[in-house]
């Protein structure tokens, strides 16, 4: 089995085309998508492409996810283009992400027994980052059987070993920190690889898109800040750290 794992799409709609249209994701066995899917600017149209895969998508909930089926409850939203997201969804696409498992268990041969989650087997929103120390990771792990554990959360591609066990973060799709492009990763379980994979594509024409297409009052503000620009790594880092709790952050 190949497994494509897709993460923190955002309702980037053009940049999920350009990986869908990838030919190892389209010849993929599987695709699991580790959640925030729709918090963006595109988020119906996001929703409605993701649902077309049918029984070859495998879906989990985000925060993100978590937190627009809030907003239209009335919950708080303290981002404004997930309010609005929030709004533009039909009854079907909130009952859909209300129903998103936390968590998916794989058989991935030679991979092992893997684990899927958005951000840490224990919460939606908790950060763990490539550079955490091996006792941080123990904690966020414990009680974990699984040989592999994919997760996204932090828009970050990163692959490493911890106490043995292999941990997969596939990066954006929509809203990448460090290079610019759709990130994503392929899972082979007959042979066991993994590879950290990375779609290009036009960001002018998909800021075009958007400002065009997403009736977001912000689009213009957003585009600018998230696809026509791409944030530093070494600064998400320094922020997540200081949000992981790490002493002197």
């Amino acid at each position: 089995m190949r497994v494509a794992v897709l993460s923190d799409i955002h309702g980037v709609l053009p940049a999920l085309e350009a990986v869908l249209a990838e030919p190892d994701v389209a010849a993929a066995d599987l695709l699991v998508l580790t959640g925030d899917l729709a918090a963006g600017p595109q988020p119906v149209e996001t929703l409605d492409l993701l649902a077309s895969l049918g029984d070859r998508a495998l879906w989990l909930n985000g925060n993100a996810d978590r937190e627009l089926v809030e907003a239209v409850r009335g919950g708080p939203c303290p981002y404004p283009v997930s309010q609005w997201a929030a709004e533009q969804l039909r009854e079907d696409q909130v009952a859909l992400l209300a129903e998103l498992p936390d968590r998916q268990v794989l058989d991935l041969g030679r991979l092992g027994v893997t684990l899927f989650v958005h951000a840490t087997p224990r919460r939606d929103d908790e950060m763990i980052l490539v550079d955490s120390a091996l006792g941080r990771w123990a904690e966020v792990l414990d009680g974990v059987t699984a040989d592999t554990v994919v997760l996204g959360n932090t828009h970050m591609p990163f692959l490493r070993l911890v106490d043995r066990r292999l941990v997969v973060n596939p990066g954006s799709v929509g809203m990448p920190y460090g290079t610019a492009g759709a990130h994503w990763a392929l899972l082979d379980s007959e042979t066991g690889g993994v590879t950290l994979r990375r779609t290009p594509f036009d960001a002018g024409a998909a800021a075009g898109r958007l400002v065009a297409d997403s009736g977001f009052p912000g689009i213009r503000e957003w585009v600018a800040d998230y696809v026509t620009n791409v944030h530093s790594d070494a600064e998400a880092l320094a922020v997540f750290a200081e949000l992981e709790g790490r002493p002197g952050s």
